[in-house]
């Protein structure tokens, strides 16, 4: 019979410490906390165009959510960066007194807090939402100096965004974002990495840690390659964590001191017509049987597809039953 609760037994994995059962990585994102403006409304419908809060156009696609409007960037010219990229008015309209003291009265003590210590979504995202991927990268190579300035301004904000969530809210875990590879390999190389993104994701969780939260890091694809850098950084957890990486091997490289969320990849094999339901949890199982024992993960499983995509949602159905006939058997 399980003694911790839900939230308890998930802190244990940011602390290193072994739970009770094997947590589901993605629960508690609906336990985001953030003022107005700045946080995640799902129960609001999307709207199909809008404005992010840079000025970016926006559309819904309905596979991936929110995506900047093709051909419709902002940035043409990373030196021209300082005439168009601007402080959001919303951050100045914030009442982080008032909007903690309403959202933490009606929240469930037994949901954690998750805390979004960014504007927008990263700093190299921020970058391509700005400028598109080409243009991005390009100026990365060519304008090193401006792209680092515009990323520090950022940096800035997301620092006072910070450092108001963790004195206003006191979330439990500080989440930091910037899908930064694809399935094969990280888009930008090492030196590139070290120059430009390495010192600003390391000084967001500084603030993070100095605030007592835990720090979790999000990337997508084959992120490998900069994993020791993002663990020295001092962030607890990482996540999707897709299986273009070694995950087993990461796993035991840092003695149970960095926590693998997720495991199960949402596209590929178990997305394909011809899989069957028990192949699919054939899958779970395999996966919770390399990466669960001796703690230091949380399993997170879906089927890539649109919210109204009956086959997806009916796959991701199995891989969640599997997840909880399985989660008990791992610790004593």
């Amino acid at each position: 019979m399980a003694h911790l609760t839900p939230k308890e037994n998930l802190i244990r994995v940011y602390a290193h410490e072994i739970p009770e059962w094997v947590p589901w990585g993605y629960e508690g994102f609906m336990g985001i906390v953030a003022p107005d403006g700045l946080g995640f409304d799902f129960n609001a419908p999307p709207a199909d165009e809008f404005t992010d809060m840079f000025g970016v156009p926006m559309v819904m696609e309905r596979h991936s959510g929110p995506i900047p409007k093709p051909g419709a960037f902002i940035l043409e010219d990373i030196t021209k960066w300082r005439d168009v990229i601007k402080r959001p008015a919303l951050l100045d309209e914030i009442d982080w007194e008032f909007c903690s003291s309403r959202d933490l009265a009606a929240r469930d003590p037994e949901i954690i807090k998750y805390g979004m210590g960014g504007l927008g979504n990263g700093y190299f995202m921020n970058l391509t939402y700005f400028m598109g991927f080409d243009a991005g990268l390009v100026a990365c190579v060519e304008e090193p100096e401006e792209v680092k300035a515009l990323m520090d301004f950022l940096l800035e904000m997301n620092i006072e965004v910070s450092k108001n969530l963790l004195y206003w809210y006191k979330p439990d875990v500080m989440m930091m974002g910037d899908d930064i590879a694809h399935e094969r390999q990280p888009f930008v190389s090492e030196a590139m990495f070290l120059d430009i993104f390495e010192p600003r994701w390391r000084a967001i969780c500084e603030v993070y840690k100095d605030g007592g939260a835990y720090a979790q890091h999000h990337n997508c694809g084959r992120i490998e390659p900069f994993l020791e850098y993002i663990y020295k950084m001092g962030f607890d957890a990482w996540d999707p964590a897709q299986q273009s990486n070694n995950l087993y091997d990461i796993k035991w490289r840092y003695d149970n001191k960095f926590a693998i969320f997720g495991g199960m990849e949402n596209n590929g094999f178990v997305s394909w017509p011809e899989t069957t339901e028990e192949e699919i949890r054939a899958e779970v199982r395999r996966v919770m049987d390399e990466l669960a024992p001796g703690g230091a993960f949380a399993f997170g499983g879906m089927v890539m597809g649109a919210l109204d995509d009956d086959e997806a949602n009916k796959r991701s159905a199995w891989i969640r039953d599997e997840y909880e006939q399985n989660k008990f058997k791992y610790y004593e």
